[in-house]
């Protein structure tokens, strides 16, 4: 979707160009795909409401088939109600993700943020920003610009795939996104977004995808709650001016080796770590026992 291949690329173009950086990634779409700015806005639009759907559709009385996953999204909104650790936003974030998650589990209509396993940690940044801020959906809309950029940098000079990067490539993917995304809202930089992104997969480098019985359940979901927080964290780490020391394009880099070197029990299979567990036995497919 997005023609860049580093993020120093796509800030040196935006540069050049004088334009936001939203927007300069939505020219690009277009010029890719060969469609209208209309066109595309009009698809990056619906894919907001598509999130927005798929968060007010949640049901706490919602179960997965397994039975591993369900009514999670529906404590935490219930404990927010008090006085909560967290305070009022941080709260609202994880029972997004918490919700999103089990939307998937739940086999309902979810947005892949960059991938299904992933999908919690976009809308539960957004959506709850949207709330406690008062940003409009044009705002948020250029947010997920900014966030699908970033996005495709990642798939071109690491991966999106857990079963090729482990779970970095997945909840640190959608994390490095939301990053940006955030840093986008609160007004930031592009070098801001770029910090922003790198201190995310960062975070969570060498995060390993070990899926109990193969399912996008345990400890999928809340890997979301995890990612949504490290979007926050790296944003605001960024917005105060903090950078990442390793360049934004070598720590992809580093993120894509790592991924290279995690061993195969570690990269979706569902062979080791929680899978491995007595417990994640009890789930696992006759062909892996």
């Amino acid at each position: 979707m997005i023609d860049f291949t580093s993020i120093e690329q796509m800030l040196r173009d935006t540069e050049r160009s004088g334009l936001p950086l939203w927007k300069s990634i939505q020219l690009s779409d277009c010029q890719r795909q060969d469609i209208t700015s209309e066109a595309s806005w009009a698809r990056m639009s619906a894919m907001l409401e598509a999130m927005t759907q798929s968060d007010e559709s949640y049901r706490e009385s919602d179960r997965s088939r397994s039975g591993l996953v369900g009514g999670d999204g529906g404590k935490m909104a219930a404990y927010g109600q008090g006085d909560t650790l967290c305070g009022p936003l941080i709260t609202d974030v994880i029972a997004g993700a918490l919700r999103m998650g089990e939307c998937n589990a739940c086999m309902k209509r979810i947005v892949a943020a960059p991938t299904a396993g992933a999908c919690g940690v976009l809308p539960a940044v957004l959506l709850p920003y949207r709330r406690h801020f008062g940003a409009d959906s044009e705002a948020l809309v250029q947010a997920l610009y900014v966030a699908s950029g970033f996005g495709m940098v990642i798939a071109a000079r690491a991966s999106i795939s857990g079963a090729e990067g482990g779970c970095q490539a997945e909840i640190g993917s959608a994390a490095a996104m939301a990053a940006p995304a955030l840093v986008h809202l609160q007004g930031g930089t592009p070098e801001q977004m770029a910090h922003a992104c790198a201190m995310a997969v960062k975070n969570l480098l060498g995060l390993v995808c070990d899926p109990v019985g193969g399912l996008v359940e345990v400890p999928c979901v809340k890997r979301n709650v995890i990612g949504a927080m490290d979007a926050l964290s790296a944003a605001q780490m960024a917005l105060a001016g903090i950078a990442s020391r390793v360049p934004p394009d070598q720590v992809l880099d580093a993120m894509a080796e790592v991924g290279r070197s995690l061993p195969h029990t570690l990269r979706e299979t569902g062979k080791g770590g929680l899978a491995a567990t007595p417990f994640g036995l009890e789930y696992a497919p006759k062909d892996i026992l």
